[in-house]
């Protein structure tokens, strides 16, 4: 035996960009110093792109290889059986998988969903951003899919449970994603493949038995007798409901703290979306190779941390489109998507600072809606987006019109002061930010890349308190879960915690 039957994970793979799989397996077989022959289970498990030295950029690959047929262990999820069908409220990331889990266990759960169905939703998303009409219960924050169904579909995490986020990366490859996600450091879907997959899913949660309610608003949730009445279209008691409610759903956290859930205030992120010319991104990231085919649109991620608070990129997306992402009556919120090709003019990324948590509960809340409503506003009480040129923002000057970078947040922009809209803290602290952005990537802070204002949905400012059996601290039946809940940040991280509930419902009723 030239290494014993457990699979040999090889790290630091170095490759050229065109390498095939051929390639790495005969990089790894010298390694080793044996024939390719020889391997009996190849896999490779991790891709990250190494644009550090310019003039040799590669993929850099993690594998695993054996000499004998080596087979996965499926993740299994156990059968058991209730009294009570669980409730699930919302039907986002957290709430999807959650309620894919317990029809696994042959739970049959029911889940209840303000908005609408990933198909109808889409047109009511559509009639906002291109005729203004905005349905309160039905747009890029609540539906099928939640606000995720709606972004670029970006799945990098840093949770750390492998055995989760694998299961989940599967799952959402055996209905439509790309196959690369399982395998890339930086992952991500595209908006237009998201709705066909969460459409998949569902008929597949269907499928085990489960029950999807859209258009159905949950008006109360109180405790009878150690059991939940939901209260929606119709009462609906069990011994389990599961709040998936996402972040924006402000009456939902209203209703439930005037029933007695407890509560505490957290930080949460305040900025703008800005926005290049992808060509730009990638020759300063890529140099002269940023015209190779081979390459994907370049991505960033920036921190700066100031004497005024800190401030960083987040959720950028190459190749893509700042997007209206408003769910109530005038206010502008702004979010950034791609397609699943990314080959959009623009890049785009929030660029924000983080807010402090409020003494009072809803405090973070409220300073959310004071800036949403600011933007409103500013952009001319007609769901236009607020906008500043960069060199404007820094300098204090109105921006009279638009240089090289042409705005994509639709229906359309008004300019106007955004460095006045907020305290002299924060420009003070975005200020030095993008000086200092700009040394990292050349022309980051050019003077006519573009702000569109606010970024004020990034996360949650609230939480909802549970404890280590994933339960209401208050009520034993109730399980706070997911982003919106403020146990997660991101499409992976919520999924994950919706698997987390779904694996302690399982064991109750084990």
């Amino acid at each position: 035996m030239w290494y014993n039957s457990c699979m040999k994970i090889l790290h630091d793979i170095k490759l050229p960009l065109n390498a095939t799989v051929e390639d790495i397996k005969c990089k790894c077989a010298k390694m080793l110093k044996v024939s390719p022959k020889s391997f009996k289970t190849f896999k490779i498990l991790r891709r990250s792109l190494d644009a550090r030295k310019k003039d040799n950029i590669c993929y850099v690959y993690s594998v695993g290889v054996s000499n004998v047929v080596e087979n996965e262990e499926p993740l299994i999820i156990p059968k058991v059986t209730a009294d009570y069908r669980p409730i699930i409220v919302g039907f986002g990331p957290s709430g999807m998988i959650c309620a894919h889990i317990l029809a696994m266990a042959g739970l049959k759960p029911i889940v209840l969903e303000r908005g609408e169905s990933a198909e109808n939703r889409k047109k009511s998303v559509d009639d906002f951003r291109q005729n203004r009409v905005l349905n309160t219960e039905s747009n890029a924050q609540f539906g099928e899919g939640g606000a995720g169904a709606f972004s670029d579909g970006k799945l990098t995490t840093g949770i750390g449970e492998k055995a989760k986020s694998d299961y989940i990366l599967k799952l959402f490859v055996r209905h439509g994603a790309d196959q690369n996600i399982l395998i890339d450091s930086k992952p991500h879907i595209g908006t237009d493949k998201l709705l066909p997959m969460v459409v998949s899913i569902r008929k597949e949660i269907e499928a085990l038995g489960g029950e999807i309610h859209f258009n159905t608003k949950v008006s109360n949730v109180e405790i009878k007798d150690n059991l939940a009445i939901v209260t929606a279209d119709k009462e609906h008691k069990t011994d389990s409901v599961v709040l998936a409610i996402g972040h924006s759903a402000r009456d939902s956290y209203k209703m439930l703290y005037n029933n007695g859930f407890e509560f505490e205030p957290k930080a949460f992120s305040l900025g703008f979306r800005i926005e290049h010319l992808q060509k730009d991104i990638n020759k300063a990231m890529y140099g002269a190779a940023f015209e190779n085919p081979l390459l994907p649109p370049a991505e960033y991620k920036l921190v700066k941390h100031t004497q005024n608070g800190g401030v960083y990129t987040f959720c950028m997306c190459p190749g893509g489109f700042v997007t209206a992402t408003s769910s109530e009556d005038g206010g502008i919120v702004t979010n950034g998507m791609s397609y699943h090709a990314r080959d959009g003019l623009n890049a785009n990324a929030a660029v924000l600072t983080s807010v402090e948590a409020e003494p009072t509960i809803f405090g973070g809340l409220e300073k959310q809606l004071y800036y949403e409503r600011l933007a409103y506003e500013l952009g001319g009480s007609n769901y236009n987006a607020p906008c500043q040129l960069l060199g404007d923002f820094i300098s204090g000057n109105s921006t009279t019109k638009i240089g090289k970078i042409n705005p994509t947040y639709t229906p359309d922009v008004t300019f106007a002061r955004l460095d006045k809209a907020i305290t002299q803290k924060a420009k003070a602290a975005f200020v030095e930010a993008f000086a200092s952005f700009g040394k990292s990537i050349s022309g980051f802070d050019r003077n006519d890349a573009v702000l569109t204002g606010f970024e004020t949905r990034s996360s949650a400012p609230l939480r909802i308190l549970r404890n280590g059996l994933y339960r209401s601290t208050r009520f034993a039946p109730v399980y706070p879960c997911g982003e919106g809940c403020g146990y997660a940040g991101g499409i992976m991280s919520a999924g994950v915690d919706g698997f987390r509930v779904a694996e302690a419902i399982i064991q109750k009723y084990k």
